[in-house]
C-alpha cells in the first residue's frame, strides 16, 4: 500500500463528491426517460464537451499511449490522431443534422432513416450489439488498465479493484442518469488533466531521468522523438502515418470516433440546446482531445523508456504483478514515485478518469437497451418510471460483465486493435447514409456482419486453424475494409429500395443537402420543396471549414509537441498557424 492517509482522504472526498452529484441529479433524471438518458435536452456546448474529453480519458488512455510510445515513438500515436479527421467531419456536416432528429438514441435513427421489419430489427440488433457487447468490451479494456495500475500502487487483485472502483460509479451512473453523469464529468475533467501534469512534472524530475534536457539527449529516447514518422522507414511510415491518415480515419467505426457521429458522441449532441451548441460543443472536444491533452501521456512514457527500459526491468521493479506485465504497464510503473500527496491527486485523476468513461458507457449501453430494445420490442407502453428502472437494472448488469470480460484481456493495445477490426469497413458507409438515398437497413446489416466475421476470421481461424502466415494488423484492417465496402455497395444496388414516404421524411425533418436525394426531392412538389425549413448544409464552407479547423488543430498539436521536445522555432510558427486558421475558421463560420 503506497498511499498516505492524506492521499486515501482526498480519494474519498472525490467519492463523496460523486455520490452527491448522483443524488443531486437523481430526482430530474427520474421523471422520464428522455430526462434520465438525454438531460432534458438543455445542455451546455461547454459542459457536453468537456463531458466528452472526459469521457474518452480513462485509465486505459495513458496505458495505450505508454504502450504505443515505447514500441513505436511518439509518431506512433497518429495510429489515433488520424481520427481527428473524423472528429472534424462530425462538426461541420453532422453535429447540426443528429440535433435535428430530435431523437432519443442514434439507434433510434435506424427506424427514421429506413422502413420495414429489417430496420425494425436492425435497430433491436445493433441496439444490443453495440449496448451490450460493444460496451462490455469497452468496459473490460478500460477496466483492465484500472486492474494494473491498483496492482503496481495498491497490490490490489482484479476482482478488489472492479468491487472497489465500480460500485461508486454504478451507483451514481444509476441514480442520476446523463445529467448526473455529465456534472461529475467536468469535475472529473478537471482532475484528470492535473494528475496528468503532475505525474509529468514528477517523471520528469526522477534522478535517472533528470529533467526535460537530460532526457531528451538520452540516446534510447532521442530515437522517438519524430511527431511524424521517418519515411527513411517505409514499413512504419506505412503502417503510422499512411494507412491510418488515408484509409482508417473514414473506414473504421471505434467508439467516439464513428465517422458521422455516433454513441456517446451523438448522446451528448442530442443533449444540446440547439444546432449551435451540437457543433459547439464536438468543436471543443477535438480541440482539447487532439491538441493539448495528450503530451503529458507521451512526456511520462519516454521517462520510463529511461528508468524501466525493457519488460525485465518492470517485472524486476513489480514482481507481483509479473503475470500482467507489459509495455502499458509503464505508465502506472511511474507513478509509483509520486510522493504524499501527489500520488493521492494523480490516483485520484487516474480514478476520476476511469470512473468518467466507465458512467457513459454504462448510461450509453443502457440507453439502447432500453428505449431501442425493451420499450420498442418488449414493453411499448411501458410508463417512463419503468423504463427508469429497467435502465437502473441494465446499468449493472453490463457492469458485471464488463468487469468479466476485464480479466480475460492481456493490454489496451491489443483491445484497441480488436475493436479496429470488428468495425473497418462501416465508416463510409455511417457518412454516406445521411447523403445517399440508397443505402438501406440492408446495406448496414451486411457491413455489420461481414466486418464482424472478417475480425472473428483474423482473431481465431486465419493463423491457428489454417496455419496461414501472420499479416499485420495494417494488412489486415486494409483487407477487412476492403471486403466489408464491396459487400455493402453490392447490397446497397441489389437490395429493396427504403419506403419513398419514409425517405420524404427523413428529408423534411433533416435535409442534410447533396446530389444524393435529388431522385427524392423530384417526387416532391415545387411547394413541398419551398416548404422545407431545415436549411441543408453549405457543403463548400463546411468542407472549407473542416480542412481549415483539421489544419489548425494538429498545427497546435504538433506545435505544442515541438517546443516540449526542443524545437522552439518550429513549436512557434506552428503555433502561429494554427492561430491564423482559428481566425479563418470564425470568419467562415458566418457561412456555415
Amino acid at each position: 500500500m503506497l498511499l498516505s492517509t492524506i492521499d486515501l482522504l482526498i480519494i474519498f472526498v472525490f467519492l463523496l463528491i460523486s455520490l452527491m452529484i448522483g443524488i443531486y441529479s437523481s430526482r430530474s433524471a427520474g421523471k422520464s426517460s428522455d430526462e434520465y438518458f438525454k438531460g432534458g435536452g438543455k445542455m451546455s456546448w461547454w459542459l457536453l464537451g468537456i463531458s466528452m474529453v472526459a469521457t474518452t480519458f480513462s485509465t486505459d488512455t495513458p496505458n495505450l499511449v505508454a504502450d504505443i510510445v515505447r514500441k513505436h515513438g511518439v509518431s506512433g500515436n497518429w495510429v489515433w490522431w488520424n481520427f481527428l479527421l473524423t472528429g472534424m467531419l462530425t462538426v461541420f456536416f453532422f453535429a447540426r443534422l443528429w440535433k435535428r432528429t430530435d431523437i432519443l438514441t442514434d439507434i433510434e435513427f435506424y427506424e427514421m432513416r429506413y422502413s420495414g421489419k429489417i430496420a425494425a430489427f436492425l435497430r433491436g440488433f445493433r441496439a444490443i450489439y453495440l449496448g451490450f457487447f460493444f460496451n462490455v468490451m469497452i468496459i473490460a479494456i478500460v477496466s483492465l488498465a484500472a486492474i494494473k495500475i491498483s496492482s503496481v500502487l495498491l497490490g490490489l487483485t482484479p476482482v478488489e479493484t472492479l468491487l472497489i472502483a465500480g460500485v461508486v460509479t454504478v451507483v451514481y451512473s444509476a441514480i442520476g442518469g446523463l445529467k448526473g453523469v455529465i456534472l461529475t464529468d467536468a469535475i472529473q475533467f478537471i482532475l484528470s488533466i492535473a494528475g496528468a501534469v503532475i505525474a509529468a512534472f514528477v517523471a520528469l524530475s526522477h534522478p535517472e531521468v533528470g529533467g526535460m534536457d537530460n532526457l531528451l539527449k538520452n540516446t534510447a529516447v532521442s530515437e522517438r522523438l519524430n511527431i511524424i514518422p521517418d519515411i527513411s522507414n517505409p514499413e512504419l511510415f506505412l503502417t503510422i502515418f499512411l494507412v491510418p491518415l488515408f484509409i482508417q480515419w473514414w473506414a473504421v467505426w471505434y467508439p467516439g470516433s464513428e465517422p458521422g457521429g455516433g454513441g456517446y458522441m451523438v448522446q451528448r449532441m442530442l443533449s444540446a440546446k440547439n444546432e449551435e451548441h451540437s457543433v459547439r460543443s464536438v468543436l471543443l472536444f477535438n480541440i482539447v482531445h487532439y491538441a493539448l491533452r495528450p503530451w503529458p501521456w507521451i512526456v511520462v512514457a519516454l521517462c520510463s523508456i529511461v528508468v524501466f527500459p525493457n519488460l525485465e526491468a518492470l517485472k524486476t521493479a513489480f514482481p507481483e504483478s509479473a503475470s500482467i506485465i507489459g509495455d502499458d504497464m509503464a505508465y502506472p510503473a511511474m507513478l509509483s514515485f509520486l510522493p504524499e500527496g501527489a500520488m493521492g491527486l494523480v490516483v485520484t485523476s487516474l480514478l476520476a478518469a476511469y470512473m468518467s468513461t466507465l458512467s457513459t458507457h454504462l448510461n450509453w449501453g443502457s440507453s439502447y437497451l432500453v428505449n431501442d430494445v425493451y420499450a420498442r420490442f418488449i414493453d411499448p407502453k411501458s410508463s417512463n418510471k419503468k423504463q427508469v428502472q429497467i435502465g437502473r437494472i441494465s446499468t449493472l448488469l453490463i457492469m458485471i460483465a464488463g468487469g468479466i470480460m476485464a480479466i480475460l484481456l492481456n493490454n489496451a493495445l491489443q483491445g484497441f486493435q480488436i475493436l479496429l477490426q470488428i468495425g473497418a469497413g462501416t465508416g463510409l458507409l455511417f457518412i454516406l447514409r445521411w447523403y445517399w438515398w440508397r443505402i438501406n437497413a440492408a446495406t448496414e446489416l451486411v457491413a455489420m456482419i461481414v466486418s464482424f466475421l472478417v475480425a472473428l476470421y483474423f482473431a481465431f481461424i486465419h493463423e491457428s486453424l489454417l496455419h496461414l502466415p501472420a499479416l499485420e494488423s495494417w494488412q489486415q484492417l486494409i483487407i477487412g475494409v476492403s471486403i466489408t465496402t464491396v459487400c455493402w455497395i453490392i447490397t446497397a444496388y441489389v437490395s429493396p429500395e427504403t419506403d419513398r414516404e419514409t425517405l420524404i421524411k427523413f428529408v423534411k425533418k433533416v435535409n442534410p443537402g447533396g446530389s444524393g436525394w435529388t431522385p427524392i426531392l423530384k417526387t416532391l412538389s415545387a411547394t413541398d420543396r419551398a416548404g422545407i425549413i431545415p436549411k441543408p448544409i453549405n457543403f463548400p464552407a463546411a468542407l472549407a471549414s473542416m480542412s481549415i479547423g483539421t489544419t489548425g488543430i494538429y498545427s497546435l498539436m504538433i506545435g505544442i509537441g515541438k517546443l516540449l521536445l526542443g524545437s522552439p522555432i518550429w513549436g512557434t510558427i506552428l503555433l502561429a498557424i494554427a492561430a491564423t486558421c482559428l481566425l479563418i475558421l470564425l470568419q467562415l463560420r458566418k457561412k456555415l
